[in-house]
C-alpha cells in the first residue's frame, strides 16, 4: 500500500529532504524505478547517477553531494541496511504456515526431530537422523541415514545429505547441493581404477550458507569440514579431506582439490582452483581464475595462472603487453647489426700501419 515519504524515513531513522508527504508505492533499483517508487544511490555510485533516473524519491548516505539531490530524499546513515527495510515494507518475505511434518514426507521412525521442525512434502528423513528445533527441510529434499542438524538449520529443495553428514545451527544449503558424496579417490590395479575408501563424513559448522548446485565430498576416513560463517557460492566443489577455516568467501565456480586446508577470513574469486594438499593462510584473497599450485601465506594476494604474489604477476602482465612493441623494436635492431655486418663483409679490409 501507498506509504508516505516521512513514515519511511521513520522506519529506518532517516531525515527527509523534501516533500515528506509523497506517497511510494514500491522499492527499486535505480535501472529499474518508476514515477511511483522510491530508489537507492549508495556512496559508491558514479556522480550524476539521478539525473536519469525515473524515481520519485531516493535513499542517499549522508553526505551525499546536495547539488546532486534532484529527488526528495531519505538521508540515512547506512543506505544498503537502510534500503532493505524499504523493500521488506513494500515486498514482505513469503512466509507459509509451518505444517510441521508433511502427510507426504518420508520420515523414518528411528528418526529424532524437535517438536516445531518442518518436513514439506516430498522430503525424505533417514534412520537415525537427529534434527534441532526450529528447522526446515524442504519439498524434495533428502537427509539420509546418521545425519545430525542443529538448530534453525534450512534444507532446500532437492539438496541431498549422505549418510552422517553434520549441519550447525542457522546454516543454510541451498537447492541441489549434495554434501557427503564419495571423495574422487582411486588406485589403479591390474589396469583398472578401483575406488578407494570414503568412510568419513562432511561437517558443515554453525552460521554457513552453501548456493546452490555446490558439492562437498566425504572424507577418506574422517571429516570434511566447513568452518563456522563460511559462505560458498553456487556451482563450487569442495574435495574429500578438505579443511576449510572459519567466514571464507568461496564464489562460484571454484575447485579445490582434495586435502586442502584453508585459514580463517579466506577471499576465492571466481573460477579459483586450488591443487590438493595446499595451504593456504589467513586472509588470503585468491584472485578470479587464479590457478593455486602452492602453499599461500597469510595474508597473501595472489593472481594468475600459476598464480604468484599480485603485484608480482602485474609486472608481468604490463611485461606482456609491451611484447608486440619489443618484438618490432628487436627486429628492426636486428636488420641494423644486419645491414651492419653486410657493409663490414663488403669492405676492405684496413690496411696496418707500417712501424
Amino acid at each position: 500500500m501507498p506509504t508516505t515519504l516521512s513514515a519511511l524515513a521513520q522506519l529506518v531513522n532517516g531525515e527527509v529532504v523534501g516533500d515528506p508527504s509523497i506517497e511510494i508505492e514500491d522499492a527499486a533499483t535505480l535501472l529499474d524505478a518508476g514515477p511511483q517508487d522510491i530508489t537507492l544511490v549508495d556512496r559508491n555510485a558514479k556522480p550524476g547517477s539521478l539525473a536519469t533516473a525515473q524515481a520519485r524519491a531516493v535513499v542517499v548516505p549522508r553526505g551525499f553531494p546536495s547539488e546532486e539531490l534532484t529527488l526528495p530524499a531519505i538521508v540515512v546513515e547506512d543506505e544498503h541496511p537502510a534500503f532493505t527495510t524499504l523493500v521488506m515494507h513494500f515486498r514482505p518475505p513469503r512466509r507459509t504456515q509451518r505444517v510441521g511434518i508433511s502427510p507426504q514426507a518420508q520420515v523414518d521412525p528411528t528418526a529424532r526431530l524437535a517438536a516445531d521442525v518442518e518436513v514439506e512434502a516430498g522430503a525424505t528423513v533417514g534412520p537415525h537422523v537427529e534434527i534441532g528445533p526450529g528447522s526446515t527441510i524442504r519439498s524434495g529434499a533428502r537427509v539420509m541415514a546418521g545425519c545430525r542438524l542443529g538448530r534453525d538449520v534450512t534444507i532446500h529443495p532437492n539438496a541431498v545429505l549422505y549418510d552422517d553428514t553434520r549441519v550447525g545451527d542457522r546454516s543454510v544449503i541451498h537447492a541441489n547441493v549434495v554434501l557427503g558424496c564419495h571423495g574422487f579417490g582411486y588406485r589403479v590395479f591390474e589396469g583398472n581404477n578401483l575406488p578407494t575408501a570414503q568412510l568419513g563424513w562432511v561437517e558443515v559448522g554453525v552460521d554457513c550458507e552453501i548456493g546452490s548446485c555446490s558439492t562437498v565430498d566425504r572424507g577418506t576416513y574422517g571429516p570434511t569440514l566447513i568452518g563456522d560463517g563460511t559462505k560458498i557460492d553456487n556451482l563450487v566443489m569442495i574435495a574429500h579431506n578438505c579443511r576449510i577455516g572459519r567466514h571464507n568467501m568461496i564464489c562460484s565456480q571454484v575447485g579445490v582439490a582434495g586435502s586442502t586446508i584453508t585459514g580463517d577470513y579466506v577471499v576465492m574469486a571466481g573460477q579459483v582452483g586450488v591443487r590438493d594438499h595446499v595451504r593456504i593462510g589467513e586472509r588470503a584473497v585468491l584472485a578470479a581464475k587464479a590457478g593455486v599450485s602452492c602453499d599461500v601465506p597469510d595474508g597473501a594476494h595472489m593472481l594468475g595462472i600459476p598464480a604468484i604474489r599480485e603485484r608480482e604477476q602485474k609486472i608481468q602482465f604490463a611485461a606482456i603487453s609491451k611484447l608486440p612493441e619489443m618484438r618490432r623494436q628487436l627486429r628492426r635492431l636486428q636488420r641494423t647489426l644486419d645491414e651492419m655486418a653486410k657493409r663490414q663483409e663488403s669492405s676492405p679490409a684496413p690496411k696496418p700501419h707500417a712501424a
